[in-house]
């Protein structure tokens, strides 16, 4: 290898973390190890000898907090990964008196072993470790030492980080769109990568990737999404929008709702009311049905809560919901809420044209 190019790999990697990141990820830490060695010094029954906290729980807590979404870092590896670790090393010292050779069996089991049950967690290598080579004290605890303080500790890590990932905006556990059974999938997933795809493209690569083919999947399509606002030039629904909207109060009738669709030639109208704050919106197949009558209040038959967008949505957004949600008309909202314009099938697909003639 070029010595330039094994220099730049040294380098640190292109991934950043924000500063509410960094703050989560510290702060998160600081209270879990904490609360981690308070509890397992409360817990009656302790040798003395034994620390209330061991030192692979620094490595867990840099999962849980800095790296959440990751399959190593999720409940059952966690807890399995660290506690069923600690078996294999007790087991190693108790069955093996020279240290080294201790040592290197409880690791080189370990790993299979929770490979073997799903539960890989890199800090539970360090807990075979530290059960094979801990000395006296830990061959006196035995077996107990996976419950204490490894399991404890463990626990509470698990559920400090639960409260402040989840506090702070970051589901934890993470638990990736489950793909869709049965159903025929939405347009874009029809023409686009599912799930399958990027997991049977993980398998060809037999790499042993530490990642959960939804959160590629959710990754690449984020990707597309953003290559697309591109390809439209960074275009918004703002300058895409028809201003002059036709709007309808929750208390004028279904009779009134018909003429103004009949009058301008429009399929759906807000429902908005008197400071243009949108409830609601009524369709044409929602007036003209049957069982419809004409004196009813259109609040009886509207659709609400409604799905709106915002002036600076970018227009690549609207792919998704009108193609995958079956949308055709999406009330545009300003910046203090209220009715701005709204957005049609027919603007979307003048757009997508253009974009595509210009290719």
């Amino acid at each position: 290898m070029d010595r330039r190019v094994w220099i730049s790999a040294l380098r640190p990697g292109p991934v950043g973390y924000r500063r509410s990141e960094v703050l989560r990820a510290g702060l998160g830490a600081l209270f879990g190890i904490a609360l981690a060695g308070l509890t397992a010094q409360a817990v009656p029954g302790g040798p003395a000898a034994l620390p209330w906290i061991v030192a692979p729980m620094g490595a867990t807590a840099v999962l849980l907090f800095a790296a959440p979404a990751s399959p190593l870092a999720q409940p059952w590896p966690v807890l399995a990964g660290n506690t069923v670790s600690t078996l294999v090393g007790v087991a190693a010292g108790k069955l093996l008196d020279d240290v080294t050779l201790a040592a290197a069996v409880a690791v080189g089991v370990a790993i299979p072993v929770m490979m073997a049950l799903r539960c890989v967690h890199p800090p539970g290598g360090a807990c075979a470790l530290f059960a094979a080579v801990g000395g006296s004290a830990v061959a006196e605890h035995g077996w107990a030492f996976a419950l204490w303080p490894v399991g404890v500790d463990t626990l509470v890590l698990l559920v400090v980080a639960a409260l402040v990932n989840n506090l702070t905006g970051r589901p934890y556990p993470h638990v990736p769109e489950p793909p869709r059974t049965g159903a025929e999938p939405p347009p874009t997933e029809r023409v686009g990568l599912r799930t399958e795809d990027v997991r049977a493209a993980m398998d060809r690569l037999d790499r042993g990737l530490d990642v959960m083919p939804g959160d590629v999947l959710a990754l690449v399509r984020d990707a597309e999404e953003h290559a697309l606002d591109r390809r439209l030039g960074r275009l918004r629904v703002g300058v895409l929008m028809a201003r002059d909207v036709r709007t309808v109060q929750p208390q004028e009738t279904l009779y009134r709702a018909r003429m103004l669709m009949n009058q301008h030639a429009v399929k759906a109208l807000p429902v908005v009311t008197d400071d243009a704050r949108v409830v609601g919106i009524v369709t044409v197949h929602d007036l003209f049905n049957l069982d419809v009558v004409a004196l009813r209040p259109v609040a009886d038959v509207m659709s609400s809560p409604v799905t709106t967008v915002g002036v600076d949505t970018p227009v690549s957004e609207l792919v998704g919901l009108m193609a995958d949600r079956g949308l055709r008309h999406l009330p545009v909202l300003d910046d203090a809420g209220r009715l701005a314009g709204i957005v049609t099938r027919a603007e979307l697909v003048a757009v997508l044209h253009r974009a595509l003639v210009g290719s």
